[in-house]
């Protein structure tokens, strides 16, 4: 996982919604901003990935944006938005495990086709025969 904190711009604004006193007079909401494309800690390969999974999140300006006012305080919104930035991000660079298609063994084939045809028998010796 990739700290880089360093790169994040913050701006303060005030909070939308109903609040207390407050609310009109104590920009608590932040947004942390980050540069995708200036970034130090990601190579090239690393980037394209963050631009392609994140596209919709990314503006026209190569800036990945995110706004919290979860929190009633300023600085609890800047640890909570920095964590979450640094999650999506770290989450975007994984590259999932390719898949292979596997067949069932002979064995596995071979004990589904015997217990399907003790059923068909079981079911057939039920039949009322004349």
């Amino acid at each position: 996982m990739k700290d880089f904190t360093k790169e994040l711009s913050f701006k303060a604004s005030r909070s939308s919604g109903a609040g207390g006193q407050n609310v009109n007079k104590v920009e608590t909401s932040v947004t942390v901003m980050w540069n995708v494309e200036e970034s130090e800690f990601f190579n090239v390969f690393q980037k394209n990935l963050i631009q392609t999974k994140l596209k919709n999140r990314i503006n026209s300006e190569g800036i990945l944006q995110l706004t919290v006012s979860e929190s009633r305080t300023q600085f609890q919104n800047k640890k909570i938005a920095i964590e979450k930035i640094l999650e999506i991000v770290n989450d975007s660079v994984v590259i999932p495990k390719t898949r292979f298609k596997t067949k069932p063994s002979k064995a596995k084939v071979q004990k589904r086709l015997d217990s399907k045809k003790k059923l068909s028998d079981k079911k057939e010796n039920r039949r009322f025969k004349f």
